[in-house]
């Protein structure tokens, strides 16, 4: 099934590539509810994505109360480490360096960054396109998926939703 999924968002990131929108390699993966299965489609959806030949990924775990996907995904992180609540708060802070490699080749994490309570503030702001966009900057293969928290529990996927041209709904059946 997540073959299925992963056809269409290429191809619609390609097509939106052609006629000059960079956005629609940005895909929301989000659900209205807690426990819906967004983090373990976000995840399987990343790796099989990363499979591709020509495609890399970079999972961001935007669940900025309940990051996951780093020990998800068997990555040590140290409390305190960067990531992409960190680099939309620091100017000075490259959201590239804050990026983490794994062992699956074309597989990359984003961590969420250290907690705030002003993470929707920071999404709204105006250095948030930019911070994104240098997530996809010059590289026209890469998919950039993120797995945000609940979209009726929290505020930040209808904000990241702003800035991605493609959005998965998980709904429990």
């Amino acid at each position: 099934e997540f073959r299925i999924v992963k056809r269409q968002i290429l191809l619609a990131a390609r097509e939106a590539r052609e006629e000059g929108a960079a956005s629609a390699q940005r895909v929301l993966v989000c659900s209205p509810l807690p426990g819906e299965g967004k983090t373990f489609c976000a995840a399987n959806l990343a790796l099989s994505i990363a499979g591709e030949r020509d495609s890399e990924v970079v999972l961001v775990d935007a669940d900025f109360a309940k990051p996951t996907i780093p020990a998800l995904l068997g990555l040590a992180v140290e409390q305190g480490a960067k990531g992409l609540m960190d680099a939309l708060a620091d100017p000075a802070l490259r959201v590239e360096d804050c990026v983490l490699a794994t062992d699956v080749p074309g597989l990359y994490v984003l961590p969420a960054g250290n907690r705030t309570a002003t993470d929707s503030e920071y999404l709204a702001s105006s250095r948030t396109p930019e911070v994104l966009d240098r997530l996809t900057q010059g590289a026209p293969n890469r998919i950039v998926i993120f797995d945000s928290p609940p979209a009726l529990a929290a505020t930040p996927a209808a904000e990241l939703a702003k800035h991605c041209g493609q959005a998965l709904v998980i709904c429990r059946a």
